[in-house]
């Protein structure tokens, strides 16, 4: 996990005026070197065939003229993704515990500067429970201004740590992570962040207060349900921005269960809550100006006598009914009640979920890429601009009003796995139901896909992405 003050916690990143030790870091974009390198350096980035493209990278055990070895890194075009592509290679370049030597451009960006670190410090990332030692023994970036990169730099720290966090959580085995764990690592954390308030609700006060969905699936598990809620109210925050993250501590598909290989990494399941409290708990350390509620409906989707059956009818928060045709449609069961209860209760001017809903999210759009829907094209652009500046890519699908029929029941005001297809569609559609006066003020991340990945790429690193976390701090950030 983080140290609580948004820090990575295995290597830093420091601003320096001067040549430090280490592996020395060559810059190259698609035509030249642009700092770091010598004469003999730029002839030998000009032989290269990859010739700066983003992430290329060239390693010289020790040219003639240079006392250290080099390695030459791309950036392709210049712009924040090539500079955060170029930070992922140089440190995969390097044995784990050897230090880094950049020497940054003259005038170059303090965007290109936060590209950089955090390509750094997000392709270096280990899960906690597996850590063989530092990735990094540090890196140093050299310039004749520290001062005008410091900010970007700590912008980068934060948005490494939220990631880092994230992908921990998400990374957790269910022997382990269940909702009251889940629960308690958040508590902590949040303790050490002046100005967070946190609420943990039981069993017992989700039954009072009527969170039907959540219970349901909750329970069959041993592990009872939990809802968490993480409230940042920095002083004159005008707006308010609620974020609802899916968390299936472990999802079996309950009496409809999954098959093996459809199991096996159900522990990713509680993705979307990783991304919101983590975003929730960067945007604290930024001390960004903006009210943000996160809340996290925390259940375990098990197989036993008390699991909830297909054919069985519940009554959500919002006291509407809803026939459960498929209880591996679980995940939005609990966003139903958590967003009817935020639009009723918490009055947000704009409500933003991540889930990984569907595997219809794949089928559509591939492994690395979320689905988005909203019918506020202002917010939807605006979190595509996001995701686009943070690497986090997504694609706008409709909500065809039409498919609402789809939704209906005969024995509940609608049913929650229609079978006519569009299956990441009509669950977006079914969440909308629950939108209340916020519907046209209210965003759905269907992050099925994305939240892992099956190799290091980039800044990614095998295992739980922490994907949307990201495109989460940026909105916050710029809107």
């Amino acid at each position: 996990m983080s140290d609580g003050k948004g820090h990575p916690p295995v290597f830093g990143i420091r601003l320096v005026d001067a040549a430090q030790a280490g592996t020395q870091v060559v810059v190259a974009d698609e035509s030249a070197v642009l700092a770091g390198g010598d004469d003999e350096i730029a002839e030998l980035h000009r032989g290269s065939d990859e010739r700066g493209r983003a992430g290329a990278v060239l390693v010289l055990p020790r040219p003639l003229r240079t006392p250290a070895k080099v390695v030459i890194v791309g950036v392709g075009a210049g712009d924040e993704a090539g500079w955060r592509s170029a930070g992922a290679a140089a440190v995969r370049a390097v044995p784990a515990g050897e230090p880094l030597h950049v020497v940054l451009p003259a005038g170059v960006s303090p965007t290109a500067v936060r590209g950089l670190a955090e390509g750094l410090w997000l392709a270096a990332y280990r899960f906690r429970e597996a850590v063989d030692g530092a990735r990094s023994a540090g890196v140093t970036l050299q310039t004749d201004s520290p001062d005008t990169y410091a900010e970007s730099l700590e912008t980068a720290r934060v948005t490494a740590a939220a990631t880092w966090l994230a992908r921990d959580l998400t990374n957790m085995p269910p022997s382990v992570k269940n909702p009251a764990w889940f629960a308690d690592q958040l508590v902590a954390e949040a303790a050490s962040r002046p100005g967070l308030e946190v609420t943990v609700r039981e069993p017992d006060r989700l039954r009072a207060e009527g969170f039907g969905g959540l219970l349901a699936v909750g329970g069959g598990s041993a592990s009872p349900p939990r809802l968490l809620e993480i409230a940042w109210r920095p002083e004159g925050a005008t707006r308010h921005v609620v974020l609802v993250g899916k968390g299936i501590t472990f999802d079996t598909g309950g009496i409809s269960i999954k098959p093996r290989e459809g199991m096996k990494l159900m522990k990713k399941d509680m993705g979307g809550a990783a991304a919101v409290v983590a975003a929730t708990l960067g945007a604290a350390d930024l001390g960004l100006p903006v009210r943000i509620t996160a809340l996290a409906p925390l259940a375990e989707n098990a197989i036993s006598g008390s699991a909830y059956r297909p054919g069985d009818v519940i009554t959500q928060w919002d006291g509407t009914t809803t026939e459960t045709t498929n209880s591996d449609a679980e995940g939005r069961l609990v966003l139903a009640d958590v967003l009817a209860y935020a639009v009723a209760k918490l009055h947000p001017d704009v409500v933003i979920d991540l889930a990984t809903l569907t595997g219809a999210n794949a089928v559509a759009l591939g492994k690395r890429t979320a689905a988005l829907y909203s019918r506020d094209d202002s917010l939807a652009a605006d979190l595509e601009a996001a995701g686009q500046a943070a690497g986090e890519r997504m694609w706008r699908l409709p909500l065809p009003a039409e498919y609402t029929d789809y939704l209906r029941s005969d024995i509940a005001d609608r049913h929650s796995s229609p079978s006519q297809g569009a299956g990441s569609v009509v669950a977006a559609l079914f969440l909308s139901e629950f939108l209340g006066d916020r519907v046209d003020h209210w965003a759905h991340l269907d992050m099925s896909a994305p939240a892992w990945s099956d190799a290091n790429d980039a800044d990614l690193t095998k295992g739980a992405t922490g994907w949307g976390t990201r495109t989460l701090l940026r909105y916050l950030s710029e809107n």
